[in-house]
């Protein structure tokens, strides 16, 4: 499920970050170097079309064997054209949800990744509303 409504990405918005130009040993640890190599612009990492982008807030574990948990924040973008197997943000009869897109057979389905959730056939009586694709998923580390 998706709290509240979706958040525009605003192309003026743009905060530099210090990169730094040693890396991080996820192993065993390494000297440290001590200079920056640029600044970082996560707008320019993120966002590929700021006009047709967004910002929106997830509720719920429906997704959480894809990595996406409760309080996580998405990056969609609305321009981009949905494919089979693709993670989308999409408004099933007035509702907001993100779930994975599936096309079989000429069906279509909505999938969590989530066991505990079954899948949603979309039946011709439903209006479905793809919203945009998933593009990054911001969480905090647990």
């Amino acid at each position: 499920m998706i709290t509240g409504e979706p958040i525009p990405f605003e192309a003026r918005l743009s905060l530099r970050i210090p990169l730094v130009s040693a890396k991080v040993q996820a192993g065993f640890p390494s000297p440290a170097d001590d200079h920056m190599e640029k600044s970082l612009d996560l707008n320019e990492h993120l966002v590929r079309n700021p006009a047709a982008t967004f910002f929106v807030k997830v509720e719920g574990d429906s997704m959480r064997d894809a990595g996406i948990l409760s309080g996580d924040i998405l990056v969609v973008d609305r321009s981009l054209t949905p494919k089979d197997s693709q993670i989308v943000v999409a408004m099933l009869d007035g509702d907001f949800t993100v779930k994975r897109l599936r096309r079989r057979d000429g069906r279509v389905f909505l999938e969590a990744e989530n066991v505990a959730f079954a899948p949603i056939e979309i039946s011709e009586n439903q209006e479905l509303v793809i919203w945009g694709i998933v593009t990054y998923v911001i969480h905090q580390p647990r």
